[in-house]
């Protein structure tokens, strides 16, 4: 792995943590175990611009992700495993890992452009969701909007659970979740 992949694999490890203000240049260095010439030649914007491809590539990463899980099944049965997949990354980080692209969005005074590209990372999200649903015969305004709620309710679960160091408001939101979508689409959940 070259070093500009390093930098941005231990800035997206860092954000996911210590959010954007948490994540400086120091601490890139001290993870990656690069040279700080090596992020100006990488990155002549410096942090900034790091912690912008940093939430960009996250964004992709976690787009794929969601394609991948989204076209194997029905949508309900994927929202059920939310909780589970999700719970694994906060426990075993001991409630400090999150999202690096709700650190991203909430960051926009130290990286506008990562602001930008998070948002653009919702919508991605978003897109995905609805599209699946209106697979499963669910009207596009309807998708739209149960799309949106479905980000916003896991992203939400994800604060909620660091926050108290607890997996229940992520068990809560994944019911709920998949119980609103099975309404929508009609299908019962898969068991996992």
């Amino acid at each position: 792995m070259g070093a500009r992949d390093r930098l941005i694999d231990s800035a997206i490890a860092l954000m996911r943590c210590k959010g954007i203000a948490g994540t400086g240049i120091a601490q890139l260095l001290e993870h990656s175990g690069i040279s700080r010439r090596s992020v100006y030649l990488n990155f002549p914007g410096g942090k900034s611009e790091l912690i912008a491809e940093a939430t960009r590539t996250a964004g992709q990463a976690s787009s794929a992700l969601m394609r991948t899980l989204t076209a194997g099944t029905d949508l309900a049965t994927v929202i059920a495993a939310f909780p589970a997949m999700w719970r694994e990354v906060v426990v075993a980080s001991d409630f400090t890992a999150g999202c690096p692209i709700v650190a991203a969005a909430l960051g926009r005074s130290e990286s506008p452009e990562a602001a930008d590209v998070a948002g653009e990372t919702f919508i991605e999200w978003e897109s995905i969701l609805a599209e699946r649903l209106e697979a499963e015969s669910v009207a596009p305004e309807t998708a739209r909007s149960l799309a949106t709620t479905i980000v916003a309710a896991v992203e939400g679960a994800v604060v909620m659970s660091l926050a108290t160091r607890s997996t229940d408001p992520l068990e809560r939101a994944g019911k709920q979740l998949a119980d609103l979508v099975s309404m929508h689409t009609g299908k019962k959940i898969s068991a996992a």
